[in-house]
């Protein structure tokens, strides 16, 4: 290497030249950066005089609203142009998956096809309203149907409910759905739900939102379910258990099988955190292990987006045990067409009530549905696998400066480090997450699951090529050398380009300000 030459990272591109930041760094006059501009707040620019669009006088006699007229409404008034730069220059502030992969773990944040947007805005299904008669929705009902179908094929179960709106709502439809079911067995005393230690948040919450009281399951020195554990506290007083799989530390539940048998055995039902269905869709159908209800969450296993222009969709796949309480509504096809199952009669004389007013996120369905029919079980199966190849590529490529909690056998859908490999150094979990955004890549999770001590949680799903996965380990991988080499100033002060600097996370949390004064 001549002493011209640049020196080349671990995957052959050329290493960006060590520099002072903070010295390199001016102020403009405006606070613009190169060709981004700096931005107010909305209120900021306000001009009650600007609007884009001009409205007519109203002539209308209001009296009979009384004192619910407001002459002030307090809008910021802008001119169309001023709107549009305002919202753009706002969107550049921010990381997006379009941009660069997304490396949160437990979240899924992975490409949705465009194809799926084009479905969703298909006149007669993105215009529908949910009061429309029957007869005017078939197509949305046969839509829902299909759907519907798919998702019992996924999981090998016979019912399925698809008005939850979200994960955690998918949670509280299936505990719901188990002490219905306890209660109509006589069996209501049934009052605990056991909860593995690495267990997302939202399940101890939503069982304790039920009713229920919460006990922990311990975890054994591999990050798995400790089935002796678990085996001594199921009793006459269990209803449920609540068992993520894969876990939140990206592994399978080798022993789910056998979790499954012991909580049927105490007269308890299996209810399974569905979240990362993505690592097992087209492998392995849950209800074949043995699990009586398990939500799944659209916007990670099938590509809608996490909200979509409104709720989300978390369907819930029920056993044949708990299928009589589904909520309603929920579609049934007969000779004339499709129908929705709404009152306390026959076949849905049992179930537990509604979800909601409505049946769900049309949005939703539609690109759910799309996903599926686009990927073809054959795809679907790859995505699983490639979830799995991504994750543990990453893991392989890190291990050897990144300490590994679990280091034997392979991970699932993301890989889990921790942060005794920074012991020393001075440098936190903190810091190196604030330092990768200076790289331009988005955090990792932080210090999640609680079970890791300063965990860094890295998911990169299926959509990231190799090449990006490439730029992303080389990025970590330099970091992690500077951290190791005493180059704490790099760390402490982080981000140094971010529009936003090092903020009082702490401070933000426990005193925010929640309006604009």
């Amino acid at each position: 290497m001549t002493q011209d030459s640049p020196k080349m990272n671990s995957v052959g591109r050329p290493s960006a030249p060590e520099i002072n930041v903070e010295a390199t760094l001016f102020k403009s006059l405006l606070g613009g950066k190169g060709l981004l501009q700096s931005e107010k707040l909305i209120f900021e620019k306000d001009d009650y005089s600007r609007t884009g669009v001009d409205f007519a006088d109203i002539a209308i006699d209001a009296s009979d609203l009384e004192g619910l007229l407001r002459s002030d409404l307090s809008l910021p008034g802008l001119t169309e142009p001023e709107a549009m730069r305002h919202y753009v220059r706002l969107s550049q502030k921010n990381h997006a998956i379009d941009l660069a992969l997304y490396p949160l773990g437990s979240c899924t944040m992975k490409h949705n096809p465009r194809l799926n947007e084009k479905m969703a805005r298909v006149a007669g299904l993105g215009d529908i309203h949910p009061l429309q008669p029957v007869s005017t929705v078939q197509g949305a009902l046969a839509l829902m149907d299909t759907l519907s179908h798919w998702l019992k094929v996924l999981t090998g179960m016979p019912a399925v409910a698809i008005t939850p709106k979200a994960g955690a709502h998918g949670e509280l439809c299936g505990l719901l759905a188990i002490k219905a079911a306890h209660e109509a067995k006589g069996q209501g005393h049934r009052r605990t739900v056991l909860v593995p230690t690495s267990a997302h948040g939202t399940n101890p919450a939503t069982a304790a939102f039920v009713g229920y009281t919460v006990e922990e399951v311990a975890q054994t020195a591999d990050g798995r379910v400790d089935v002796a554990d678990l085996a001594s506290k199921l009793g006459p007083d269990v209803a449920a258990i609540m068992v993520t799989n894969p876990n939140t530390c990206g592994l399978f539940e080798r022993d789910i099988v056998e979790i499954a048998r012991l909580t049927h055995e105490a007269g308890a039902y299996f209810y399974c955190d569905g979240a990362n269905f993505n690592a097992i869709v087209g492998r392995v159908r849950p209800g074949d292990l043995g699990v009586d209800a398990m939500h799944i969450n659209l916007h990670k296993t099938f590509s809608t987006p996490h909200g979509g222009g409104g709720p989300g969709a978390g369907p819930v796949v029920l056993s044949e045990a708990l299928a009589p309480f589904a909520p309603k509504p929920w579609v049934v096809s007969h000779d004339s067409g499709f129908d929705l199952v709404e009152h306390d009669e026959g076949v849905s004389a049992q179930n537990f009530g509604r979800m909601c007013a409505f049946h769900g996120q049309m949005g939703m369905f539609i690109r759910a549905l799309t996903y599926m029919l686009s990927h073809g079980s054959d795809g679907l199966r790859q995505v699983a696998e490639d979830a799995v190849l991504n994750a543990n590529y990453i893991k392989a490529s890190l291990q050897d400066l990144m300490s590994v909690p679990f280091p034997e056998g392979p991970c699932m859908h993301e890989a889990l480090f921790n942060d005794h490999w920074l012991e020393g150094t001075d440098v936190t979990t903190l810091d190196f997450a604030k330092a990768m955004i200076d790289e331009g890549f988005h955090p990792m999770t932080m210090y999640f699951p609680l079970v890791v001590h300063g965990a860094m949680l890295i998911e990169p799903t299926e959509t990231e090529s190799k090449d990006e996965l490439d730029g992303f380990i080389a990025v970590l991988r330099a970091l992690a050398q500077a951290a190791k080499a005493g180059d704490v100033a790099r760390f402490k002060g982080a981000p140094y380009l971010a529009p936003a600097k090092r903020l009082d996370e702490t401070r933000a949390a426990r005193a925010p300000r929640l309006s604009y004064t």
